[in-house]
């Protein structure tokens, strides 16, 4: 019978996984490499403006809504403001046609169709897929892990899932930048691939985040993420829970195929009944148990087929009030441009003017997120070229920043730069990868089938996170720490405190 619970990792995913461990009765401790909570859920301070690092819109932030139960035991919403945005972004060309992805089915539809009348019939069958997914419920796949579903679980499921079987045949498995093909106006191709924020997000998976965002079920918490992961982190001490920072776990003990503890890089050793690793998937598998424990499939998962989401964050903290503009664009280049070593011919910016607590009265933080090669920065990093290029590169997104709000400039107060190698060094994230696979077609499958959050031949070691959740939500990352839980619980034959999802 298990008493004793260590976890690894302070993110979102090992604090809600702390969480129920101390509501079904465990004695749990975390070990945390940072100072702060909320792993890559997080925030940064820069003078007097918070940058947000993380949460553009949460699962579950509308009551009465699927996860949002969850969410109210974890202890993270109670009286949080939620701010629902009417549309998700908007994509402009340099000639200002512009494209707004609004959450509302009837509204896009008759926007896309007033873009391009001709593009009515693909316009209609986008629509038509957010109307479907109003009523899809995410949290079928995520009640139970699928080891512990029963055949009449499985029954259920089907049951539920059917009404979404033929809108998941035709969706799920193509990406934005190929449905964008099926309208005949030149604008709308390039628009509609970028009109869920990246051209591999499979279609699926875009409409259902405008659906839950319509329902008001994804909604952006006031305070931003580092404070969002701060409440679960008090909900967790409230419980009982011991937090250890700046504790960086070097090795995962084993005896006789079972794990037993950890030992951190001070040479400390923890022991415990279970382990619960919601860190880094590729650091826990090949470095904190050197291999041992993995095979083909695992071996397959990460030996870099699959698209990493490293990303670079520029942020700028501006003395302007941009309260009333498009808290979202993504501006389409005329001509395409090399920054941070690659082309592009896009740039995605975005503000936070909605939130108050984010900068001074009158101020605001915008950010800018651009998918970057960790390598590119790893091969300068540690040498002035990097600081260099940082500021190089943060010069060259702002003079295209200005083109869209002149003299922008002169009210920049502070800039600051994150790269992937930033992400890793603070974080462990392999390769800096910001939410582990990038959410594309192949990664959208392993999603809806599920993967192992277990390691062969290996016993009492759990496994939770974006990497065995793909899609990098946040949401997702809180449900696989329950997973965990509710998987000790079955395996010490005990009921299962928390509450359904749904």
């Amino acid at each position: 019978m298990t008493e004793s619970i260590i976890i690894i990792g302070a993110g979102i995913a090992g604090l809600a996984a702390g969480c129920y461990a101390q509501l079904c009765g465990y004695q749990s401790q975390i070990f945390e490499l940072h100072d702060l909570p909320g792993g890559l859920c997080t925030a940064w301070e820069r003078k007097e403006y918070t940058f947000d690092g993380c949460i553009h819109y949460l699962f579950g932030s509308g009551p009465g809504q699927p996860f949002y139960r969850m969410w109210d035991e974890l202890g993270a919403v109670q009286g949080r403001t939620m701010v629902d945005h009417a549309d998700l972004l908007q994509v402009t060309d340099a000639d200002g046609r512009t494209l707004v992805a609004y959450c509302d089915p009837d509204r896009l539809e008759a926007h896309l169709r007033e873009l391009s009348p001709r593009d009515a019939k693909p316009a209609q069958e986008l629509a038509d897929g957010v109307r479907r997914f109003v009523d899809f419920d995410m949290t079928v796949l995520q009640e139970k892990p699928r080891t512990l579903m029963s055949p009449l679980d499985y029954a259920q499921l089907g049951t539920r899932m059917l009404p979404f079987v033929m809108p998941l045949i035709k969706f799920g498995m193509v990406p934005a930048r190929a449905y964008a093909e099926r309208f005949t106006d030149p604008f709308l191709r390039k628009a509609v691939a970028r009109m869920f924020g990246w051209p591999d997000m499979p279609m699926m998976g875009g409409m259902q985040l405008l659906a839950y965002m319509h329902t008001g079920n994804a909604g952006f918490p006031v305070g931003g993420s580092l404070e969002f992961a701060r409440a679960v982190e008090r909900r967790y001490l409230e419980l009982g829970g011991v937090i250890h920072y700046k504790a960086q776990v070097e090795q995962i003990l084993v005896e006789q195929d079972t794990a037993v503890g950890v030992r951190l890089y001070d040479d400390t050793e923890h022991r415990a009944d279970v382990v619960i690793s919601a860190a880094d998937g590729r650091g826990t598998i090949y470095h904190m148990l050197d291999g041992r424990y993995s095979n083909g499939k695992l071996d397959g998962l990460y030996n870099g087929h699959l698209p990493l989401q490293p990303m670079m964050q520029i942020s700028y903290g501006v003395r302007r009030d941009l309260r009333g503009t498009p808290h979202w664009v993504t501006y389409l280049l005329d001509e395409e441009q090399t920054i941070a070593g690659a082309q592009r011919d896009e740039l995605s910016v975005q503000h936070y003017g909605y939130d108050p607590t984010l900068a001074p009265a009158g101020h605001t933080g915008m950010t800018v997120l651009l998918r970057s090669d960790y390598d590119y920065w790893q091969r300068i990093y540690g040498r002035k070229l990097y600081d260099t290029e940082q500021l190089q590169v943060a010069e060259q997104v702002l003079a295209i920043i200005e083109q869209h709000h002149p003299g922008i400039r002169d009210d920049v107060e502070v800039t600051d730069v994150a790269t992937p190698v930033s992400y890793e060094r603070y974080t462990g994230n392999w390769q800096g990868s910001t939410c582990g696979w990038l959410l594309t077609p192949e990664t959208m499958r392993l999603m809806i089938l599920g993967m192992p959050k277990t390691l062969p031949g290996l016993r009492n070691l759990y496994l939770a996170g974006q990497w065995v959740e793909p899609g990098g939500s946040v949401t997702l990352s809180a449900a696989s720490g329950r997973s965990a839980v509710q998987m000790i619980c079955a395996a010490d034959g005990k009921e299962f405190a928390g509450v359904s999802l749904g």
